[in-house]
């Protein structure tokens, strides 16, 4: 039998250059539903990229588009600016009931746009406003979305460099480990801020992932990020936590950073928080904070009342006890186990592991490797990308939702991967 290959023609032809994901994966895509996605040649896919963590529930939900398409079916309110609408309601109270009270977190909602990037952008605006100072302090490897402010404070020299101007007002300074445990954490930070001679002007807020997804799964540990809090405390600058790919229940809990036992000054929330890929996102601060000017920060997109809808579904269906949390623990203790064992095969001088919750990261010493088993997955039915400053990262981002058998059988196909690329 022929396989014919698929006619990306109209693709290569049309779309900008600038596309990537379909680079690697070489296909056209028809349907997905839960941990699936299939061609519209009608090959399977088993999905460990979960729309780069936007679809922690997985895909086409059936609780959740059952809500959407009730909604839709009676005219719901689609397009609605910063209007109160009862969707926005239903997902505040919701959110309110189910997320912030039970943790004890005093935020107030902010709906800055429908990317990770504009809820980035508003905070950094925010802890500008609120301290009357511009520096702000980010971390090595870090990522914090694709506009210019959110560049200013991402590690990345290729994305940096497709801002095409100078980035400033961004200090980066060393993440959790970043000297192999030869120094103290953060007595280099401290020092600059504690000498008038550094150069380092004031800086009005500190942000930080609290596992680099982009940089590499680099993990910081519950201690570090706790020292983070209290320098900032004494530093009298603000933390912000970008949670925008690790919250929403991918490390377990449901923000990343409640392991730590911290309570930040700003959090970051997108991709997941709609619960079926709808663009959303949400910028978190202390109501002492809210020093906004209505209609200071503005966007067309801001209230997405579909992504509402789903939203609060997915906290309903997952978020009213702890077994979306334990199911997710579990799973990651199966992909960690998987992935050491992968790893003594392998050499400990050829790969090694990283990960908590359900995203793990294995690294290769040689770097075009982690491309090449990127590759071959794909060719036995496995989607996974790759992250680090050189792609020298496979990165698994299942679905939280997958099931045991499915996570199994995804770790099977990237050992055979790692094998046939050896």
């Amino acid at each position: 039998m022929t396989i014919m290959p698929p006619d990306l023609s109209i693709f290569e032809s049309l779309e900008s250059e600038v596309r990537s994901y379909c680079r690697d994966w070489p296909t056209v895509f028809d349907r997905a539903h839960g941990t699936h996605l299939v061609d519209e040649d009608g090959h399977r896919y088993l999905d460990f990229f979960a729309g780069a963590g936007s679809l922690n529930y997985g895909h086409n939900n059936p609780v959740l588009k059952r809500a959407l398409l009730d909604y839709l079916e009676r005219d719901g309110v689609t397009h609605g600016l910063d209007m109160a609408t009862t969707a926005k309601r239903a997902f505040l109270e919701t959110f309110q009931r189910l997320v912030l009270r039970p943790r004890d977190l005093p935020y107030k909602v902010m709906f800055p746009g429908p990317t990770g990037t504009n809820a980035v952008e508003s905070a950094l605006k925010l802890a500008r406003k609120v301290k009357g100072r511009e520096a702000v302090v980010s971390f090595t490897n870090a990522f914090h979305g694709m506009s210019l402010g959110s560049l200013a404070v991402t590690g990345n020299a290729f994305k940096r460099a497709g801002a095409g101007i100078p980035l400033v007002h961004g200090t980066p300074m060393p993440f959790d480990n970043y000297f192999d445990g030869t120094v103290p954490d953060f007595l280099w930070f401290e020092r600059l801020l504690q000498d008038q001679g550094s150069g380092l002007d004031k800086p009005a807020a500190v942000i930080v992932e609290t596992v680099q997804g982009e940089g590499g799964i680099n993990v910081a540990r519950p201690e570090w990020l706790r020292a983070l809090k209290e320098l900032c405390e004494r530093q009298d600058m603000l933390l912000i936590v970008d949670d925008i790919q690790m919250g929403c229940g991918r490390t377990g809990a449901f923000f990343s950073f409640e392991e730590a036992g911290i309570t930040p000054d700003i959090v970051t929330v997108s991709k997941s928080i709609s619960g079926y890929g709808l663009p959303m996102s949400l910028c978190l601060f202390r109501p002492e904070l809210d020093v906004w000017e209505p209609g200071e920060h503005n966007g067309t997109f801001r209230g997405n009342n579909p992504a509402f809808v789903t939203a609060t579904a997915a906290l309903h269906m997952y978020w009213t006890d702890d077994q979306m949390e334990k199911h997710t623990r579990a799973r990651g203790e199966q992909v960690g186990q998987a992935l050491l064992a992968l790893c003594d095969e392998s050499g400990a001088e050829e790969a090694r592991c990283r990960g908590r919750g359900l995203v793990w990261g294995l690294e290769f010493s040689r770097a075009q490797r982690a491309s090449e088993v990127c590759r071959r997955a794909f060719e036995l039915g496995l989607l996974l990308e790759t992250s680090g400053t050189r792609s020298e990262v496979v990165k698994l981002l299942p679905p939280l939702t997958i099931s045991a058998d499915e996570t199994d059988e995804g770790l099977r196909t990237l050992a055979r991967a790692v094998r046939d690329t050896g």
